[in-house]
């Protein structure tokens, strides 16, 4: 049906362009050399006939002219016979052009508009990625996608024999990714389109906002426009095609190209990025290749040797042909950022880590290692980090466990607010807006929470529907007292019996609003019969986590500490903060002798000396020593050597410890809970004070603390 609904179609057209081409004929009139459709279809043919795709003077129509037809190797793409001929739409097998075209022909209505191409769901990539289950922008990312990925340049240097990068070899030759290569940067890593360094991660498929987040969603798919008027529902000072270069959205509010600028948008970091590549490409080539080098984006093939040096391309000037395996990988992603004008939209972090590699592994084989990328800044604020590991874990699972991903997955957290509950799913990039932002409220604004459920089954609130209950609905942990004495209990041991029913429980990472709330959620693990400080109170205006934390950057603003805190002038000024109140003796809870020393100072010494003890404890009462490290799970392993350090040959999962006590696993989890929140000293110091200071006493006896001072509870209405 959907084939016979398609030469219906077809007959219209050429009926109805048989018909206006001799009514022009014969009124004498110019002849329209794509003829004319009926006119149920003129509004979209007047959008393609002006449109690049239709543009029969384009070099990207015309090239061919001299030999009478359009190559195989092109004619998907630049010629509509070509392109049917490619999808197996002209009975051929799918994935080949089996006839060379004639010339003239553009790509008209028939490309996209046929039975074939309308079933399109899913595109292999010239690095052999396959994108599945996609839209009618499938159309679109069969061409624009380039003809060359990072994979063809490593195999190029992989077949010249090269084991040192910086050699130059006679069977190198500059890779072009072709044009307009965007779906190949929006879908970043996973498309390969750029030339990744081994051991970094890059920013996989760039997403948008819903129905504004593929091809045809942000481009009229027959003028090829972007939609300005569309975008300025939401970037308010868009008005015209030249201010999309403004933009600067929310998540992406660092010095990239450290020039000190985070207000300017974000294609001019990437423009500064690539100034600073070039000039890295010139240097590398002249010291380490021997050959300087020019780059010319308008002529093929786009990189010649600078013979003079003077800067310019001359008469005489050969193709470059010093390449060595780094310069290869350096040109051809500074083509990549070139040859995608719209990469500051498609996906500006992938262009901006692609840059920066590079520029850094050029600086490094130049000998000025970190120095050509020392101002600059390559990865986004936490949440909005799309190469750590809190949003790359479970890429070569596929999929995000339940348990996983409120806080690991851009929608989890708005699944998890509706239904109390999730369920697996796939790896995202990292947060988005609409992770906070409710796309369904007014003005876009924050999802309201009235309340906050806690690991250990506490309720609690900055107030009702604060903005910082956003925050704690993640930042909470994943244990607490009530599960680590259900372990002790399930073991049925006492405090100091080995019980191998019992693990290690990790809190898990930066549980702040478990430190802030205190004792009141019990985050920490607190010792029964001791009171502990519930909430704590700063001042007003500076008592939640937004009101302290920049909510995008995640960066204390710390310029505002110094209407009370005057030594803090800048933003690692933070952490020497002491505050205390000024009708009571400042407390030595370390016992150095020191209470001018900052409060993260005393909690360290607390930190240490539960160290101390829990690998006492362990070697002096289990026989076996134990080692932490909060790099490597489980984090904690026998010390094999006996020297108190973490070695790498230690720190693996068949050497994990398993002599657990009830003693050492409370005191363990709270060393562990101590240096997962790194903010402890700012979030609740007494607090995080009093479960370390119980810790070494349950562990190392009363004269661990012999010299040291509890901090004091507080009632919740001081």
């Amino acid at each position: 049906m959907k084939i016979y609904r398609y030469f219906i179609v077809l007959g219209l057209l050429l009926i109805a362009t048989a018909l206006v081409v001799g009514v022009q004929a014969q009124d004498g009139g110019q002849e329209d050399p794509h003829g004319t459709p009926p006119t149920f279809l003129r509004q979209y043919y007047d959008k393609w006939v002006a449109s690049p795709h239709a543009d029969v003077e384009a070099e990207a129509f015309k090239h061919w002219d001299a030999d009478g037809v359009v190559e195989a190797d092109c004619a998907k793409c630049h010629s509509t016979p070509g392109y049917v001929d490619f999808l197996g739409g002209d009975g051929s097998a799918a994935g080949t052009v089996e006839v060379t075209p004639p010339v003239g022909s553009v790509i008209n209505c028939d490309a996209c508009h046929n039975p074939v191409a309308t079933e399109l769901t899913t595109v292999t990539f010239p690095s052999g990625a396959e994108v599945t289950n996609l839209s009618d922008s499938t159309r679109c990312m069969v061409c624009h996608q380039g003809r060359a990925s990072g994979l063809t340049v490593e195999e190029a240097i992989t077949t010249a024999g090269l084991t040192d990068m910086n050699v130059v070899s006679a069977d190198l030759k500059f890779i072009n990714i072709h044009y307009f290569a965007a779906a190949a940067t929006l879908y970043g890593s996973e498309a390969h389109a750029g030339y990744q360094f081994e051991g970094k991660s890059y920013q996989p498929r760039n997403t948008h906002v819903p129905q504004y987040d593929t091809c045809v969603e942000c481009h009229d798919p027959h003028t090829l426009e972007v939609k300005v008027t569309e975008c300025a529902a939401c970037h308010e000072d868009v008005a015209s095609v030249d201010d999309l270069a403004n933009i600067r959205m929310n998540g992406s509010l660092t010095d990239y190209d450290g020039d000190g600028d985070i207000e300017e948008g974000i294609k001019g970091e990437l423009d500064t990025l690539k100034e600073n590549t070039y000039a890295a490409i010139q240097a590398y080539a002249t010291q380490i290749a021997g050959k300087a080098i020019i780059y010319d984006e308008a002529r093929y093939p786009y990189y010649f040797a600078d013979a003079n040096a003077n800067g310019t391309i001359d008469e005489g000037e050969a193709n470059y042909d010093a390449w060595t395996g780094l310069l290869l990988e350096a040109a051809y992603n500074y083509q990549v950022t070139i040859k995608d004008p719209g990469g500051f939209a498609h996906n500006p972090k992938y262009q901006i880590e692609l840059l920066y590699d590079t520029i850094e592994a050029l600086n490094t084989a130049m000998g000025t290692g970190d120095s050509g990328v020392a101002a600059q800044t390559r990865n986004d604020p936490g949440h909005f980090d799309a190469t750590g590991e809190p949003f790359r874990h479970w890429d070569a699972e596929g999929e995000v466990p339940g348990t996983c991903a409120r806080c690991h997955t851009a929608g989890g957290l708005p699944v998890y607010l509706k239904n109390g509950v999730n369920i697996a799913t796939a790896p995202t990039a990292s947060l988005e807006c609409t992770t906070c932002h409710n796309p369904a409220s007014e003005d876009f604004g924050l999802y309201e929470v009235a309340e906050v459920v806690f690991p250990s089954g506490a309720k609690v609130s900055f107030e009702e529907n604060d903005p910082a209950n956003l925050c704690i609905s993640c930042h909470q942990g994943r244990e607490s007292t009530v599960s680590v004495d259900k372990a002790i209990t399930a073991a049925g041991v006492g405090d100091d019996e080995v019980s191998d029913k019992l693990a290690f429980k990790n809190v898990h990472y930066f549980a702040a609003g478990a430190t802030w709330f205190g004792g009141e959620v019990q985050g920490a693990y607190q010792f029964a019969g001791k009171e502990y400080n519930g909430r704590n109170t700063h001042v007003r205006s500076f008592n939640t986590c937004v009101e302290c934390h920049d909510q995008h950057q995640l960066t204390v603003q710390s310029d505002l500490c110094i209407d009370c805190h005057e030594n803090v002038e800048k933003p690692e000024d933070v952490l020497l903060i002491r505050q205390e109140d000024e009708d009571v003796d400042p407390v030595d809870y370390d016992g150095d002798g020191n209470t001018d020393e900052p409060i993260r100072d005393e909690i360290a010494a607390y930190q240490e000396a539960l160290m101390a003890s829990i690998q006492s404890y362990a070697t002096n009462t289990l026989g076996a020593g134990i080692v932490y490290t909060p790099a490597a799970y489980p984090y904690w392993f026998i010390d094999t050597n006996a020297n108190g350090a973490a070695d790498p040959e230690e720190l693996n999962n068949d050497n994990k410890y398993v002599l657990w006590t009830p003693n050492l696993l409370r005191a363990a989890y709270n060393y562990q809970y101590s240096v997962k929140d790194p903010g402890v000293f700012a979030h609740n110091p007494d607090y995080i004070l009093q479960v370390l200071y119980d810790s070494i006493e349950a562990v190392g006896g009363p004269d661990a603390v012999a010299t040291f001072t509890r901090a004091p509870v507080i009632a919740a209405d001081e």
